[in-house]
């Protein structure tokens, strides 16, 4: 059976599961747009959520913060994201989680790319990576890591030689994927190429038109990605599966049953 779930609520995760009919849970570690150490509001603390969890059969996936991006050439940004990607990843280590999903970040129009690949390889260097790192692709940004496949196999390149390379996985979102101007069909086989590995799927469907840059997700067959695409990537991925759409739980099992049929 596909492990599936939706991202939803940290106060409970394993509640959040069970109100979408899932096996798996994803959640931000407090204000996902804040600089705040991460914090954990399950009651017994993150010893009682792993063994709930585990009690409950589902897997935890947590998400980092959007503020985050260990890529940049301001030390402001750059260094504060490292020290919060750290804590990010001992706690979700310490709840059980299977990964820890970031985005890959970005820089400036007029900034040499080649500078945040290098950045990644020594944040990736100097981390304690006690669940695997899980880089998702992005929408937008026209200096962005890891929008366009060429960037991803650039950025795969740069961490090669790391220690923790293999610590360091892919999250493909799909509709990331179809708003950063990659068609969903075949995008399976054209990601294995470069990174090896899909350890995660985020299936969303995509309020806005094919490279859009917009990152911004509708439930499915109510927004612009092809149904067969989003199927084919899960399918052929045989990774598990977050849906990130609207409506909440309610919303979001409706997606998962869609998901389920759709793939037979």
């Amino acid at each position: 059976m596909t492990v599936m779930g939706g991202h939803g609520d940290s106060d409970d995760p394993v509640a959040e599961a069970r109100a979408r009919g899932a096996n798996l849970a994803q959640f931000f570690l407090g204000d996902p747009q804040s600089w705040k150490a991460p914090k954990l509001a399950y009651p017994g603390g993150a010893e009682a959520l792993k063994a709930g969890a585990e009690a409950a059969g589902v897997d935890l996936y947590v998400h980092a913060p959007y503020v985050m991006n260990v890529a940049s050439t301001n030390n402001r940004i750059r260094i504060p994201s490292r020290k919060t990607l750290q804590q990010t990843v001992t706690m979700a280590a310490a709840v059980g989680a299977k990964g820890v999903v970031v985005h890959g970040g970005h820089l400036t129009k007029d900034e040499d790319p080649a500078v945040g690949f290098t950045n990644w390889r020594k944040a990736v260097d100097g981390l304690e990576l006690e669940v695997p790192l899980l880089i998702e692709n992005t929408a937008g940004g026209g200096n962005a890591m890891a929008r366009r496949l060429e960037r991803i196999d650039q950025l795969w390149t740069a961490l090669e030689g790391s220690a923790n390379a293999d610590r360091v996985g892919f999250c493909l979102d799909t509709c990331h994927a179809h708003a950063g101007g990659e068609e969903l069909v075949g995008l399976v086989e054209r990601v294995l190429a470069i990174t090896g590995r899909i350890d995660l799927v985020h299936a969303n469907d995509s309020r806005d038109a094919f490279d859009s840059g917009a990152d911004r997700h509708a439930n499915f067959g109510e927004g612009f990605c092809d149904p067969e695409g989003i199927v084919e990537v899960v399918r052929l991925s045989r990774a598990p599966v977050v849906v990130e759409t609207p409506g909440g739980a309610e919303g979001q099992a409706a997606d998962l049953a869609w998901l389920q049929e759709h793939l037979g």
